[in-house]
């Protein structure tokens, strides 16, 4: 369930989704998403050895895990952002969310957020790493206590369903990881995570308020978030 909903590798469905499948999804996404972060660190390797301009080279390695993800996530923040911009009324903006298009709330939260990846982006372990930090977030995404918006969808089928304590387990194992990052001190790639949950966490607040809960959409614009957060503070 993690390799197939958060990537475009082929793999055999689950034979079962359940509460107990979900929640062992999100807490597997970050190893899942290692061959977009893989992907992405090799892009800005060979964009560097090759001498591409930073920014081209940037915007390369964000468009192959883009691209390596079906979009899903850069889908969920526009998505969620013409939501939050239309109204503050619940069952309107659910409505909006559902929508396919793309309002030119989502479309400028888009184009910012992806220029400040791009911007941000300078090395292929901070590539690698932000990618992974991104994804480790869904995990407290959809912990306990975490109510779903929808009573069906991705958001209602994960909502919930990881242990609070497992989530955090996920997140301090990022930290420590992260701290080991070379070329950085040690203290840098701890304090990316700390910001990228920091940042998935208000959105999170904002969401359950406005919202009722998460979707699969705020999942996503979670992931975007949090890689930005991330890429900021590994600059």
């Amino acid at each position: 369930m993690a390799v197939g909903t958060l990537t475009t590798i082929p793999v055999p469905a689950p034979r079962v989704i359940d509460r107990r499948t979900a929640g062992g999804a999100m807490l597997l996404a970050p190893l899942a998403a290692v061959p977009l972060a893989l992907a992405a660190g090799l892009v800005v390797a060979a964009g560097q050895a090759l001498h591409l301009p930073a920014l081209a080279t940037a915007a390369l390695a964000i468009g192959a895990v883009a691209l390596g993800s079906r979009g899903l996530h850069l889908d969920g923040l526009a998505d969620t952002a013409d939501g939050l911009g239309a109204s503050y009324d619940r069952t309107k903006a659910l409505d909006v969310m559902r929508r396919g298009d793309a309002g030119p709330t989502g479309v400028a939260t888009l184009v910012l957020t992806l220029l400040v990846q791009a911007g941000a982006l300078t090395t292929p372990y901070q590539a690698f790493a932000a990618v992974l930090i991104g994804r480790c977030t869904l995990s407290m995404a959809c912990a306990n206590g975490v109510p779903s918006a929808r009573p069906e969808g991705l958001g209602a089928t994960v909502a919930g369903s990881v242990p609070r304590t497992a989530a955090l387990a996920i997140g301090l194992a990022a930290a420590a990881l992260s701290a080991l990052l070379p070329g950085l001190p040690w203290w840098r790639g701890p304090l990316a995570v700390l910001l990228a949950y920091g940042v998935t966490a208000l959105l999170l607040k904002r969401c359950t308020t406005r919202l009722g809960g998460i979707t699969g959409d705020v999942l996503g614009a979670g992931v975007e978030a949090a890689v930005a957060a991330a890429l900021l503070a590994l600059a």
